[in-house]
């Protein structure tokens, strides 16, 4: 509907779900959480004082907001609630938010859908220090948060 992926666009998403390595790496160890419709990893980029943030993607490719299923629809939201509750008590955050962005104006930079599920905490200014404090943690960093996450889907089936 409203798309604007380039013609020969290499989605590192899609690569993720497949789990086939990025142009950063082998990201595999970073899902937490999949099912047939949905993928749920530690994010690649983070924040200085919301580290292990997860993104949550379909595993069809699917750009955008506009173009998503009703039943995948309903399957991200159940992840991210799925999320939001471990987020709460592995990272024992105070608060959680949600963030997705569709098309270039609305800040959309991967051509995928995804969904962010950010732990939060008092004065974390995320929602203001975005160009501040981005940076790419390391895969043992990501590591680290991805097998808590993943403890805790394994205690609590």
């Amino acid at each position: 509907m409203h798309n604007h992926e380039p013609h020969d666009y290499t989605c590192p998403f899609c690569q993720i779900v497949a789990g086939e390595p990025t142009e950063r790496g082998d990201q595999k160890d970073d899902i937490v959480l999949q099912d047939d419709r949905c993928t749920a990893f530690v994010a690649g980029k983070w924040w200085h004082k919301n580290p292990g943030h997860v993104l949550i993607v379909p595993n069809e490719h699917i750009e955008n907001l506009y173009d998503m299923p009703n039943d995948v629809g309903h399957a991200i939201f159940d992840a991210s609630k799925k999320i939001a509750h471990a987020l709460k008590d592995v990272y024992g955050c105070e608060g959680v938010s949600t963030r997705q962005h569709n098309e270039p104006a609305g800040n959309q930079s991967v051509w995928h859908y995804h969904l962010h599920v950010f732990p939060r905490y008092k004065d974390d200014k995320l929602y203001t220090s975005y160009h501040d404090s981005a940076h790419w943690p390391t895969p043992e960093d990501r590591r680290a948060y991805a097998e808590k996450l993943k403890a805790y889907f394994e205690n609590n089936r």
